[in-house]
């Protein structure tokens, strides 16, 4: 018997009775907190910002004030028409390297960490908010959910080809703590609070 074998024999031999059952993870997030100011917190704590808007209108003057409208602004929302176009879903991927703003919607947000759930169906294309300088993402202010594990429970049966959480602007920091928002996508992310 080779030495290997021998060690994983023993291994085998040695191995301790394992009748505890696993925990009960639905008991976390169930600790009362407020959720929507925790997310708004968390936001503010990783680099990104939030606006609480009533309706588009309120969206379209922000970004009026906000952004350069000279400039590539995208969005798939026939509600922002008048500031985004619209028609560039079917574009190849590299000529979106000029987009200033991309405007897209989530599903639903996480307050422990801020994060946004997004998928293919609101994207247009896989790499709208990545290759972006700024990203805006509106989220319904009654869709956050406490905690990630609720949140892949949400998830758990959907049928998508693609989703990604997003939280905050892109960032990475090196081992000299030095901290770099927009290093390799959206140098800004604001999220607007719709509700």
């Amino acid at each position: 018997m080779s030495s290997k074998s021998e060690i994983l024999k023993k291994i085998k031999q040695n191995q301790p009775d394992f009748v505890t059952d696993l925990p009960n993870l639905n008991a976390l997030g169930s600790e009362q907190f407020d959720v929507l100011q925790t997310y708004k917190t968390v936001l503010k704590n990783i680099g990104g910002d939030f606006v609480e808007v009533a309706s588009y209108t309120e969206i379209i003057d922000f970004l009026k004030n906000n952004y350069s409208l000279e400039k590539r602004i995208i969005s798939m929302i026939p509600e922002l028409s008048e500031i985004a176009n619209l028609d560039w879903t079917n574009d190849d991927a590299h000529s979106l390297e000029n987009v200033e703003l991309t405007i897209i919607k989530a599903h639903f947000g996480v307050a422990e960490n801020s994060a946004l759930w997004v998928t293919d169906d609101l994207l247009g294309q896989r790499v709208s908010p990545f290759i972006a300088q700024y990203l805006a993402i509106i989220v319904d202010k009654n869709n956050i959910l406490p905690t990630m594990h609720q949140a892949y429970e949400h998830i758990a049966n959907q049928e998508y080809g693609f989703g990604t959480f997003i939280a905050g602007p892109s960032k990475t920091a090196d081992i000299e703590q030095s901290l770099v928002l927009g290093a390799h996508g959206a140098r800004g992310l604001v999220v607007f609070l719709l509700g």
